[in-house]
Order: C-alpha cells, then sequence, then structure tokens
C-alpha cells in the first residue's frame, strides 16, 4: 500500500472516531458473502456504520489519539476486525451483535467497545453494553421519578378528600338525630 493512501486511510479513521462518539471493535473472521451482507443490512436498518479495518491501521490511530481508554482496547486488535460505529444509541451494537448470537450466529463477537467515554474488553461484557440506557431512556427515567411524588401528593389528596367529606357527613347526621 502506497503511503498516501495509508495516510488517507488514517485521516479517515482518525475522522470516524471523532465523529462517532461510540464504536464497537468485532471479530468478523469466518463470515462468508452471505453472511456479511445480512450483517451490513442489519447495521444500515440499525442506523450503525460497519467498516473492516487493517489492525496496524487502527492501532496506530489509537496510539496517535494518546488517550487512556482508547489504549486498552489494543489488545482486541487481532485477526479480522471490524468496527461497528454510533451516534445515536450507545447501545445499538451491542443489542444487534445479540440478537444475531440468539439466532445462532457466532460472529460478529464482540472484542472491546469505546461507549460513553469507557473502554469495554472482551465478549464478556456484551450483557453490560445492553444494558446501558441512551440519553432519551435516562431523561424518560428522570421525569417518571419526578412525577411520581407529585402523583403521590395529588392521590392522597383525592382519596383524603373523600374521606374527610365522609366523616363530615356521618357527624351532620349524628347530630340531626
Amino acid at each position: 500500500m502506497k503511503k498516501e493512501k495509508k495516510e488517507q486511510i488514517l485521516e479517515s479513521i482518525s475522522a470516524q472516531i471523532k465523529q462517532y462518539p461510540h464504536f464497537y471493535v468485532t471479530d468478523i473472521e469466518g463470515l462468508n458473502a452471505e453472511d456479511t451482507s445480512n450483517l451490513r443490512r442489519a447495521c444500515f436498518e440499525a442506523g450503525i456504520k460497519l467498516v473492516v479495518v487493517k489492525n496496524s491501521l487502527f492501532h496506530k490511530v489509537i496510539k496517535d489519539l494518546n488517550h487512556d481508554e482508547l489504549n486498552q482496547l489494543v489488545p482486541t486488535l487481532k485477526g479480522n476486525t471490524a468496527i461497528m460505529y454510533t451516534e445515536q444509541a450507545a447501545n445499538g451494537p451491542a443489542r444487534l451483535i445479540k440478537k444475531l448470537q440468539e439466532k445462532g450466529a457466532a460472529k460478529p463477537a464482540l472484542k472491546g467497545a469505546y461507549v460513553q467515554e469507557c473502554a469495554f474488553v472482551g465478549a464478556d461484557k456484551l450483557a453490560e453494553l445492553c444494558a446501558i440506557k441512551s440519553k432519551e431512556e435516562l431523561i424518560g427515567d428522570v421525569i417518571a421519578l419526578l412525577q411520581s411524588p407529585a402523583r403521590n401528593v395529588i392521590s392522597a389528596l383525592e382519596s383524603a378528600g373523600g374521606k374527610l367529606a365522609g366523616i363530615v357527613k356521618t357527624l351532620s347526621e349524628k347530630e340531626e338525630k
């Protein structure tokens, strides 16, 4: 590969790492053409960008970025490697990998991930990555928590008002007798 071509690829990888806040390093070794095509289609439908990279070039980009968390991913760069980039849901690629594995596909296999400025190394981290909530899900949880006390107060006032009216009515009936 010519030096100019390598520099273009390095710039492209570096730009993608800066553009996409979350990425997954996956093992795609042994996938045939049909499986690769199905994987690419599934990634496209999920809003995930799948890029096959040379380990040495990806390693160079990580080294040049000089970021401690990213450096933890260097040992995962062995064998055939594909990077799954995502902008929106940090757990999107993890859920896709898990879904494909539940259907019986052995690949892609998770090697590591860089999600929410943290590195995750190893296939055993797949469950953790699937459990990560998106920004929208977290906002929904916070809103539900904030609404909960207000609902409790309103409910208590409504039920207490009915009880109070019943007590007043009973007392007034006793006075009339």
